[in-house]
């Protein structure tokens, strides 16, 4: 691990792709973190990361991500927003103005961002925020280099650290404090309500203010640079001629799942959440078989044949077959030709802690017992 600074819009479209990999179908609108990093390099700012060694101990650190449901907008939701009034988007960068807010409400002056999760839109907006706010953000993230539907899925959670105060404010300016809850289940629970009136695009949450000795020892190091390996590789690979799933197949240590086509969806937004199942129906070597997914934004539990197969904590990534590029499960679509990637989780999220908080009983699957990647494939 070292500091990296991306130095052109290729390598910024790199980094999205390799958040995308790894954000497992959510971590957000890869589209939106796109627009927000370039946004944020086109104005003339550094977009870099610092390996979690160079940092000093005593800097306050804060944990800025989006928050709230991926699902497409409808025309009923655009024509609601109409009737609310939201129509103009005033907020630039809501990363900023949450961070903004949680400085003037703790009085605390604040140096460094920790990414919440590894995904399209949750890795790239921190980094961009940082960038134009002059401060640094840590090589790493909370969430084991993958992303998560819910904050008590990360290590600050799972530590015993307290989301409040959390501060969010969306793409209209609106703007909440949440000084107390009962506990960061409440809490949680209490954000994505809110999080509702972002109608699907996120709102820009900051919450986990911690002295950066507290944070070196839950962050897991390194998955920034992960991901942008991937997504240089994902690149490279297809301008050489390489099959790009199977050199991060390689890379990611990782199985190919399945390949085939997709030929069902069944969604829905509810409750701040994408939720759905995805349905592949195989193509060569999976020829005859069938392949589900269910998400909860992020995917976390797989059938092979209408038997339980991988799960959460375990990474699920679908990409495009021909050409890598991975989908976030708001952009899928029937028809689309993919390949399934499974990799396994950091050894954090295998804790039995972990598991309770990540794995299928907690999505309602109480029949699913986890089993690790390696011993299913096994």
């Amino acid at each position: 691990m070292a500091n990296k600074v991306l130095r052109t819009e290729e390598e910024i479209k790199d980094f999205v792709r390799g958040c995308t990999f790894l954000g497992t179908g959510g971590g957000g609108h890869p589209e939106d973190g796109l627009k927000q990093l370039l946004d944020a390099y086109r104005e003339g700012n550094k977009i870099k990361w610092c390996d979690v060694s160079e940092l000093p101990d005593d800097a306050m650190t804060i944990c800025a991500y989006g928050m709230g449901s991926i699902a497409p907008q409808t025309p009923e939701n655009v024509e609601e927003m109409k009737s609310l009034g939201l129509v103009e988007e005033p907020v630039k960068d809501k990363l900023v103005a949450a961070i903004e807010e949680m400085e003037k409400y703790t009085g605390k002056k604040i140096e460094i961002i920790a990414p919440l999760e590894i995904g399209g839109a949750n890795t790239p907006t921190p980094v961009a925020a940082a960038a134009r706010m002059g401060i640094k953000v840590v090589d790493g993230d909370y969430s084991g280099g993958r992303a998560i539907p819910e904050i008590t899925q990360t290590t600050p959670h799972l530590n015993g650290e307290s989301m409040i105060p959390l501060v969010s404010v969306d793409q209209w300016g609106n703007t909440c404090i949440i000084k107390k809850a009962v506990n960061n289940w409440v809490a949680e629970k209490i954000g994505k309500l809110i999080s509702i009136l972002a109608y699907g695009r996120l709102a820009g949450n900051a919450t986990y203010l911690l002295q950066a000795n507290v944070m070196k020892k839950l962050v897991v190091p390194g998955s920034l640079s992960k991901a942008f390996e991937i997504g240089k590789l994902i690149r490279t690979a297809r301008e050489s001629g390489k099959n790009p799933v199977e050199v991060v197949r390689e890379f990611t240590s990782g199985w190919l799942l399945f390949k085939g086509k997709v030929s069902k969806r069944e969604t829905e937004d509810r409750e701040g959440y994408y939720w759905g199942i995805n349905t592949i129906e195989g193509s060569d070597d999976f020829s005859g078989r069938t392949f589900k997914i269910f998400f909860k934004n992020e995917n976390h539990i797989s059938w092979l044949d209408d038997k339980p197969f991988v799960t959460s904590p375990d990474l699920i990534c679908v990409v495009n077959y021909e050409t890598g590029e991975p989908i976030s499960n708001p952009s899928m679509e029937v028809e689309d030709k993919v390949a399934v990637l499974g990799v396994r989780a950091n050894e954090v999220f295998k804790s039995k802690t972990a598991i309770e908080e990540l794995g299928p009983k907690h999505f309602g699957y109480k029949d699913i017992k986890y089993t690790p990647i390696e011993k299913i494939i096994e």
